[in-house]
């Protein structure tokens, strides 16, 4: 097979990897193959020529029928040769070229009569062979072959069978469940492989570890639990030493550690079945049986530090071996249980510190991150130094680990932020990617955030960054520690910071300190930088008066930029900030340049082209556009295997769903003075996939009624439906009257239509309920060959799925650009902060999905993405509440070690009144 060279010298930069095969091609190597007809065979030259085959079998490339054919007939005649190289390349090939079933019976005997040799290698092979390439009715007559084989002396061919076992069980399992006896003889063989290959086999197969009655305890021992003794006589079973081999002991450990995991903690004695074996494998002579057994007992659920004290123990020890393999996995299983039981871990601190210096850059940065874990603050400034001397020599991704550890440990001790921020100041300024370098300013600007004595301090380092760096595009050369990122990747990063800097600058003591850093980005930048530079000066000017009049000097010099955007911005924000033609009042300025955008860009540009394409006397209206931040497209095309959208019918228009909706409803009399649409749901399907009749509903809220649109098609070719409605039965929605119904005329084979409809609720009163729904229908037989519908037709029903109007329904998923900003803005006596239990959860990443989905608010600033093994989170909200009112919410979750999770929800609306009904969700829901 292909190798790759050594290196030439010692310059890694000239090293090279050549390759044997390269530019070889198919029709050549299949020249070549006409060598295994010669009457005197060159072994070696065979095998060359297989090796090729293989080659270009393993990279996807494909033989003809006949090619293969060919080949396959021509490696038959190998078998003559008693060469073993030889021998062992003529069985890869077979099973690679997979001969078809008449194929198959001409090389049968050969491999039959290698089975039988006396020749092992021969024997495992050919065992190999037969079950990859054979149907089951060869398998049948073979059978006797491979049972005696599972038994045999020699572990090679016994384990060549199991594993054959283990593969055939995909295809013929009935053939492989008869073969009980000899795989458990085979689970007492004294040949470690035999034994972890039959143990192996026994669990796919399910045929039970050791017999029946311990299989039966092991597969239903949350049914059984109370049965002592059978538990007992398991694990007696399981300590006796049966299993010797380590490979096969470290299978045990896992199927036992499922086991744990599925039968939980006994609620009577809180002991842990099993548990006594895994800490007896913790004092195994073989070091891979000790690890698997302390990993196993690290990763139980809601583990205490009792259960977990021996398996640290142990870990400790692995941390000083000479084994590079063995330090490696015991510091990151340290770092993983780091993340929940860091106290656990402490006793291991000394240790990890002596593996900072490791050689193996993966240890070292693993235990440094264990350690910023587990440290405590009086050691914070002794791993600064440690990590300094290393970081240069890791690559980005471990860089980054070792950054957000360092952020999560400034947050731990707050008043060690100087040393850190300091460190990630100066990491800055080092040699890095972009993803590298994002992730040092987000933690720069985290630590902002939340600790407020880092403010300044680190408003000062993110100004003294971009001022070294000096990118322009007019410079020749960019700052060394830029040069791996793309020019507009840094422009992007430049423009954020100057946007945080334009949020946060204005509440430091000293403003104006960050105005000379600010306003050399106007002069020094590209006109991306530039134009956000612009922005960031007009909100120091409309939060600082001392600072206005040197804001206006500063802005009226943006007036002569060659850049369209930056006189742009400088022309608006100086009429807006007072000094010019149109003087706006202090509030409207900072909702202005601090407020959040709560419209879709997208939705702008689509309802500015549309007011384009249709242009009327009246002006543009801001409110007219949709704030729903995803948009349905109006036609989807038919997949294979799924229903259509039945929004067929609507005249195609480059616009929104939600425009879509308002006027096809617009249009019908009946519903045409409900007013405006608030929300429209997306579609729930209410039949099966690839049935008769393919139906949907679309939810429509306005203030006083909600709209049910029924999207239908007809998927059976000899049938027409005509007059069809949808009765539906709202006895389980009580604040829900019917008012009205649009019934459909027709409904052809495999054209989508829709039939409505109506009910009345209370104004501005989110009610919620459960609707039956059953499709009624006259249907015609059609004759296909002329497309005409008979004259009489039968009513008919077919009844559909339920579906619940919920509170999700009635809140607009809208987002903001700045959470922070917007939720300041709000009135804090509208706020509402209560706590709920939201019971056991199998992570945070679950409870934070699962209240998401409760409110059908918009996640912001990526708040919704929950860390792994996370144990608590804060997530951030925003929406609009039926009546257009804005609501903004805070939730805040925690995780104990019984997974128990709480949430602390916190809530601002325009409307108090709003904050509560928010509340009266989570409550109920």
């Amino acid at each position: 097979m292909a190798q790759p060279l050594v290196k030439k010298d010692d310059d890694r930069d000239d090293e090279a990897d050549y390759s044997p095969f390269l530019g070889i091609e198919k029709g050549a190597v299949l020249q070549e193959a006409r060598v295994f007809n010669d009457p005197q065979l060159d072994a070696r030259r065979c095998s060359q020529v297989i090796t090729k085959l293989l080659y270009l079998l393993n990279q996807g490339d494909s033989f003809t029928k006949v090619e293969a054919t060919e080949v396959f007939f021509a490696v038959t005649k190998l078998f003559q040769s008693r060469d073993n190289g030889l021998r062992r390349m003529v069985y890869l090939i077979i099973k690679d070229l997979s001969p078809s079933a008449d194929e198959v019976i001409i090389v049968t005997s050969s491999l039959m009569k290698d089975m039988n040799s006396r020749t092992d290698m021969y024997r495992a092979n050919a065992i190999r062979v037969l079950c990859r390439i054979t149907d089951g009715t060869l398998l049948t007559q073979i059978e006797r072959y491979l049972k005696q084989a599972i038994v045999d002396k020699n572990p090679v061919v016994a384990s060549a069978a199991l594993v054959s076992g283990i593969h055939l069980l995909q295809t013929t399992p009935e053939i492989v469940k008869r073969w009980s006896n000899e795989v458990q003889e085979a689970v007492q063989s004294r040949a470690a492989l035999v034994q972890f290959h039959a143990l192996a086999l026994l669990h796919q197969k399910g045929l039970g570890l050791f017999d029946p009655d311990q299989q039966n305890i092991l597969l239903n021992l949350q049914i059984r639990q109370n049965d002592r003794l059978a538990v007992s006589k398991l694990v007696t079973s399981l300590t006796k030493g049966t299993v010797r081999s380590p490979l096969a002991q470290c299978l045990l450990i896992r199927y036992t550690s499922q086991v744990i995991r599925e039968t939980g903690v006994n609620s009577q004695t809180g002991d842990r079945p099993f548990y006594d074996y895994l800490e007896s494998c913790l004092r195994h002579k073989a070091e891979m049986v000790i690890f698997e057994a302390a990993k196993a007992i690290t990763e139980l659920s809601n583990v205490t530090t009792r259960e977990l004290t021996p398996a640290i123990t142990v870990l400790q020890l692995f941390l000083s071996s000479s084994k590079p393999v063995l330090r490696f996995a015991a510091v990151r299983t340290l770092n993983k249980v780091a993340m929940t039981h860091p106290m656990a871990v402490t006793n291991c601190n000394i240790d990890m510190e002596s593996l900072i210096s490791d050689q193996n850059r993966s240890i070292a940065t693993l235990a440094i991150t264990t350690l910023l874990k587990t440290g405590n603050e009086s050691s914070v400034d002794r791993l600064m130094k440690q990590i300094t001397n290393f970081m240069s020599d890791i690559a980005d991704e471990f860089k980054i680990v070792v950054v957000e550890a360092i952020r999560s440990l400034c947050l731990k001790f707050p008043l060690k932020y100087r040393s850190l921020m300091n460190f990630l100041s100066n990491i800055l300024r080092e040699e890095g990617g972009f993803e590298y370098k994002k992730a040092i300013v987000d933690s720069i600007v985290i630590l902002i955030r939340d600790i407020p004595d880092a403010k300044e301090g680190g408003l000062l380092h993110l100004c003294e960054f971009i001022e070294d760096c000096e990118f322009t595009y007019l410079s020749t050369q960019v700052s060394f520690y830029l040069s791996r990122i793309p020019s507009y990747l840094v422009a992007l990063c430049f423009s954020q910071i100057l946007h945080f800097i334009g949020n946060e600058g204005p509440k430091t003591s000293d403003p104006s300190k960050y105005i000379r850093y600010i306003y050399n980005r106007v002069i020094l930048e590209n006109a991306t930088v530039r134009a956000s530079a612009v922005s960031t000066l007009a909100k120091f000017g409309a939060l600082v008066d001392s600072l206005k009049p040197r804001i206006f000097i500063l802005l009226r010099r943006c007036l002569f930029d060659n850049d369209d955007e930056v006189r742009d911005r400088a022309t608006l924000y100086l009429n807006s900030l007072g000094d010019g033609s149109v003087a706006e009042t202090d509030k409207d300025v900072k909702e202005f340049l601090f407020g959040s955008l709560d419209i879709p860009l997208t939705n702008i540009e689509t309802t500015l082209r549309n007011y384009e394409q249709n242009p009327t006397e009246e002006p543009f209206d801001i409110y007219s556009v949709p704030r729903e931040v995803k948009s349905l497209p109006l036609v989807e095309k038919k997949a294979p295997g799924k229903k259509p959208t039945a929004l067929g019918g609507l005249p195609p228009a480059p616009t929104s769903a939600s425009d879509a909706y308002e006027r096809l409803l617009s249009s019908i009399p009946e519903f045409a003075n409900f007013g405006k649409i608030f929300k429209s749901s997306v579609p729930v399907e209410l039949t099966e996939a690839e049935t008769e009749y393919a139906v949907n509903v679309v939810k429509h809220i306005f203030d006083q009624h909600v709209v049910f649109q029924y999207n239908c098609t007809n998927t059976i070719p000899e049938q027409l439906l005509e007059n069809v409605t949808v009765i539906v039965d709202a006895s389980e929605a009580e604040e829900f009257s019917e008012v009205g119904v649009k019934p459909l005329k027709s409904l052809p084979y495999d054209t989508p239509a829709q039939t409505f409809v109506a009910f009345e609720k209370a104004e501005g009163v989110p009610a919620v309920g459960k609707f039956s729904n059953t499709l009624r229908f006259t249907v015609k037989e059609v004759d296909t060959s002329t497309g005409e519908a008979e004259d009489d037709g039968v009513e008919d029903e077919y009844q559909l799925e339920d579906f619940e109007v919920v509170a999700a329904d009635y809140i607009l998923k809208v987002g903001v650009s700045n959470f922070r900003n917007a939720w300041e803005s709000m009135d804090p006596d509208t706020e509402r902060i209560d706590e709920y239990g939201l019971g056991p959860r199998e992570s945070l990443v679950e409870a934070v999905n699962a209240v998401i989905s409760l409110l059908g608010m918009q996640p912001c600033e990526g708040s919704e993405m929950v860390p792994s093994n996370s144990r608590s989170h804060t997530c951030l909200l925003s929406g609009v509440y039926i009546g257009n009112v804005k609501v903004l919410v805070r939730l805040s979750f925690g995780m104990d070690a019984t997974k128990e999770v709480a949430m602390k929800l916190a809530v601002r609306s325009d409307d108090v009144n709003v904050s509560e009904a928010i509340h009266e969700i989570v409550a109920s829901g």
